[in-house]
C-alpha cells in the first residue's frame, strides 16, 4: 500500500510504501505527481519505505518505471527513505543515469530528506 505524505512543503510530493504494493497503488501517485508538476514545472518527490523492495509486485516496478519515464525531463530532486543500505547505495547512483539529483537517507534523516527534496537546505 501506498499512501501520501501530509504536511509537506507545497512544491513537493511524499509518500509511504507498507505491505504489499501494486500497480494499482500507484494510481494516486502518478495523479499527485501529474499535479505537482502542472503546478510547479518540475518534480521534488520523496518515497518513505517502510518496507522493503521485494514488497512491490511486477506491476507495481513498471508502474514506478513509467513514472520516471513519463516526467524524465521534470525531475528536480527526488529522495528514497529507507534503513536498507542496498537501496540508498542505489539511489544515491541513480542521478548518474537520470536528470536531476537523487540521494539515499535513512529513516532517522527523514526531516533532512524533507528539507533537501523541497529545496531548503542542501546536503
Amino acid at each position: 500500500m501506498i499512501t501520501q505524505i501530509q504536511g509537506l512543503p507545497q512544491n513537493m510530493v511524499g509518500f509511504r510504501s507498507e505491505g504489499e504494493v501494486t500497480k494499482e497503488d500507484f494510481e494516486p501517485v502518478k495523479l499527485k505527481v501529474s499535479e505537482l508538476v502542472e503546478r510547479t514545472g518540475k518534480l521534488n518527490y520523496l518515497l518513505f519505505l517502510d518496507n522493503s523492495p521485494k514488497d512491490f509486485t511486477l506491476g507495481a516496478w513498471l508502474q514506478d518505471a513509467l513514472l520516471g519515464i513519463q516526467n524524465i525531463t521534470k525531475w528536480n530532486r527526488a529522495a528514497i527513505v529507507s534503513d536498507s543500505d542496498a537501496v540508498i547505495k542505489f539511489t544515491d547512483g541513480f542521478s548518474k543515469v537520470m536528470p536531476g539529483e537523487f540521494k539515499g537517507f535513512t529513516k532517522a534523516e527523514y526531516d533532512t530528506a524533507v528539507s533537501w527534496v523541497s529545496g531548503e537546505t542542501i546536503v
